[in-house]
């Protein structure tokens, strides 16, 4: 299993309009690693066992 992404430090981003700034990196890693972890879930209890009830 893969980390869970780390957001930036304090003073990663100089808010220059960078085009990917780091946060976009970040965001994207970070849908990637939820997506990965979602699919792992769901793999180890396809039966739904253990699954969190929908509210």
């Amino acid at each position: 299993m893969a980390d869970k992404p780390q957001p930036p430090g304090e003073y990663d981003c100089c808010e220059s309009g960078c085009d990917p700034c780091v946060w976009d990196t970040y965001y994207e890693d970070l849908k990637e690693w939820q997506a990965a972890e979602k699919a792992r879930k769901e793999q180890e209890s396809p039966s739904g066992e253990g699954a969190q009830p929908k509210e």
